[in-house]
């Protein structure tokens, strides 16, 4: 099973006999799963359905979920002053409270969801749904494409370092089997250089070398460490959106 990474974007657009439909899927990092949504209001009435799709298929990351509907418009379509007077007093205010010089663009202004309104409106019903889960869910096969390519990557780099954090351990592990013999070394010497030729008792340098020798080791962080890479290449083993 591979890896998931949790950053990933998907775009799925569909051509329906109601209109266009885009879905728009991105994620990011998170502890757990957080889903977002921005889709017009005419698709309110479909989101406890496509949240559970995602909480079926996603476990875990920061998900945003845009859907944009542009239905067939059999009469004449006509603004939403109101949206767009919001828009520009909107966009007035933050020029003058920045002191910027610069002036709307409308062409901006009308790609706003919701600026353009059909006379006819465009009513969806029930029947809308099945299609609408279908271009989630190819849309979630995008990302599970995105998220998997991006997460070998991941792990080829986290099995690289822990391996690299085991061979250090190894190395230092024969080097901590040689402490004791160079404690007792050092020790010697400095204690000659202390006392000047008085005789030292064998037996008590030995037993501060082993002293020495157990306040200096390492035997623990090392297995600790070993530990660590041996849990992190089981998770990753495991695969799936692993933390």
């Amino acid at each position: 099973m591979s890896v998931k990474s949790m950053t990933g974007f998907a775009r799925v657009r569909r051509e329906l006999p109601e209109g266009e439909l885009v879905v728009s899927l991105k994620s990011v990092n998170h502890r757990g799963l957080d889903l977002h949504f921005h889709m017009p209001a005419a698709l309110d009435a479909f989101e406890p359905a496509i949240r559970t799709l995602l909480k079926s298929r996603v476990s875990r990351g920061h998900v945003q979920t845009q859907i944009s509907f542009s239905g067939n418009r059999n009469g004449n379509a006509s603004l939403n002053y109101e949206l767009l007077d919001a828009w520009f007093d909107g966009f007035r205010d933050a020029a003058s409270r920045y002191h910027l010089k610069c002036e709307p663009d409308l062409n901006e202004a009308l790609r706003i969801p919701g600026i353009l309104q059909s006379e006819s409106g465009c009513e969806l019903d029930e029947s809308f749904e099945a299609p609408l889960k279908e271009a989630v869910g190819a849309a979630l096969d995008e990302l599970d494409k995105f998220r998997v390519r991006e997460g070998d990557g991941i792990a080829s780099e986290i099995r690289q370092r822990s391996g690299n954090i085991i061979d250090l351990a190894a190395k230092m592990e024969k080097i901590r089997s040689k402490a004791t013999p160079a404690f007792q070394k050092r020790l010697k010497e400095r204690l000659g250089e202390l006392l000047k030729g008085i005789g030292i008792e064998p037996q008590r340098l030995a037993q501060e070398a082993a002293m020495m020798t157990e306040r200096s080791d390492v035997s623990e962080e090392l297995q600790r460490l070993k530990t660590h890479a041996a849990h992190v290449e089981d998770l990753l083993n495991n695969g799936g959106e692993a933390g």
